[in-house]
């Protein structure tokens, strides 16, 4: 990936040290997106064998965001940075928190599918989770995308985006809730998709929070719990400064 150029600083370690800070937490990123692609094909296919895979290899996500952490408080102490230093080192610690947490949604769905995949092998009842995880997904990998390039315009679509995602979720709620009133053999393996759609809708939060912070690094402008129509406003205005 080809990160925005940040500033230069007197000191060339201080920059290697944010961009290493940066590429570190894009690393994460990655990882953290593959595992979701994986929660959501093994869940899809059926696939006990990758889901038990997902659901036992979380361990490498923490590790990182262990190493991370500590390397944003290295930074802050030996540099003490100010402005947007600042914002980009706490918007890298709170981003490498978000990867985790979406890491813990990936192995949920893992463990849902290795239970769902023992009762039931055929892949049709699982589909319905399909249009949702693919949207999630794509949402992921947009939003690391906007951490890469540190574009607000983008960030901001992105975040807007989680609406949709919260719509099909309610929706396929609604349709799983039906379903378990009409046949009530099904409720157990309907509440863990159920559990499953959660967990994407969650993911799918967390990108927005990562989006969040591209805008607040760069702008400087922290827009959580902000309409996004008055986002726009703000930002138009910075814009015309």
């Amino acid at each position: 990936m080809v990160f925005q150029d940040i500033g230069q600083h007197i000191s060339r370690q201080f920059d290697e040290d944010l961009e290493s800070l940066r590429s570190k937490a894009l690393n994460m990123g990655g990882m953290v997106e593959k595992q979701v692609e994986n929660a959501l094909a093994a869940l899809t296919r059926a696939d006990s064998s990758l889901a038990e895979d997902v659901a036992t290899s979380d361990y490498r996500i923490n590790s990182m965001e262990v190493a991370i952490d500590e390397e944003c408080a290295q930074v802050i102490a030996r540099r003490q940075p100010a402005a947007s230093d600042l914002r980009l080192v706490i918007a890298i610690f709170k981003t490498i928190t978000d990867l985790e947490r979406i890491g813990d949604e990936a192995e949920k769905i893992g463990r849902h599918a290795v239970k769902l995949a023992a009762v039931e092998r055929s892949p049709t009842y699982f589909m319905e989770l399909r249009h949702l995880g693919d949207q999630v997904c794509k949402m992921l990998h947009d939003c690391l995308d906007a951490l890469a390039r540190m574009d607000i315009e983008s960030a901001l679509a992105i975040a807007e985006g989680d609406r949709a995602i919260n719509d099909e979720y309610d929706s396929l709620t609604r349709q799983l809730i039906t379903h378990m009133m009409e046949d009530p053999r099904t409720i157990k393996r309907s509440l863990r998709v159920m559990w499953c759609a959660r967990s994407l809708e969650r993911i799918g939060d967390h990108a927005k929070n990562i989006c969040e912070y591209v805008i607040y690094t760069v702008a400087g402008k922290d827009i959580r719990h902000t309409s996004f129509d008055q986002v726009k406003a703000e930002l138009g205005d910075i814009n015309d400064n």
